[in-house]
């Protein structure tokens, strides 16, 4: 099974769909981030690509750019495209089964909310305590998805756990009661290590963890008839 992985940036979801036994394709324009893609890939706008190719492919992954949509739009006046409309508009002409990722606060309404709190994803703290992954994004898709289990990133922070971020350049030494409230963000090699990425910092904070996409694959295959 073929998937296309448009605004595929350097490679996150694409290391999780080939995981759950997808050929993968990308497409972007940042050269930079390219370069660290593992799989076949095009340099060129991905919409465009997909209207003359999308066909040729059993499965559509999107990740449209999110800054518009994020928590930081509001700090500075640059200017942010929204592309989000346009890629859906696009996919459901296709026609091929679909999955279109963004963050919090996208107008995804019928979107499956997915956090590294569901997939267990923890690293061991430069202080030896563990931490845990703390990265909602969601994911609308033309078929019928549903997550692992719940966020647990409340939870965990009731209980005295600590749950972090992946952005920004991250504390050299976390002070316990912020991380609680969940605005600690690690250094990143701890980073690293929670995503299940070996990225540069930049690419690392645009990226979505592979389990994320690899549990999403796993039920496409089975949804499709595939065995993965």
């Amino acid at each position: 099974m073929r998937l296309l992985d448009l605004f595929s940036g350097a490679g996150g979801c694409a290391r999780g769909y080939a995981a759950a036994g997808f050929q993968v394709f990308g497409v972007d324009t940042n050269s930079a981030r390219l370069r660290h893609y593992p799989y076949p890939h095009h340099r060129g706008d991905a919409l465009e690509y997909a209207a003359a190719h999308g066909r040729e492919f059993d499965v559509i992954h999107a990740s449209p750019p999110c800054q518009l949509y994020s928590v930081s739009h509001n700090a500075h006046t640059k200017r942010h495209p929204d592309l989000l409309p346009q890629t859906r508009a696009l996919l459901r002409d296709i026609g091929r089964p679909y999955v279109i990722e963004n963050v919090p606060g996208s107008p995804m309404p019928d979107a499956m909310v997915l956090c590294g709190t569901m997939f267990n994803l923890t690293a061991t703290d430069l202080d030896g305590v563990t931490v845990y992954l703390r990265r909602h994004r969601l994911f609308e898709s033309s078929e019928f998805l549903w997550p692992p289990n719940v966020c647990l990133c409340i939870a965990f922070r009731n209980l005295g756990y600590r749950c972090a971020g992946v952005y920004g350049n991250g504390s050299e030494t976390p002070d316990d009661a912020h991380a609680r409230q969940g605005g600690y963000t690690p250094r990143p090699t701890v980073q690293r290590v929670l995503m299940g990425l070996d990225l540069p910092r930049d690419h690392l904070n645009q990226a979505i963890p592979p389990a994320y996409t690899k549990y999403i694959g796993e039920q496409l295959l089975d949804l499709l008839g595939v065995a993965a």
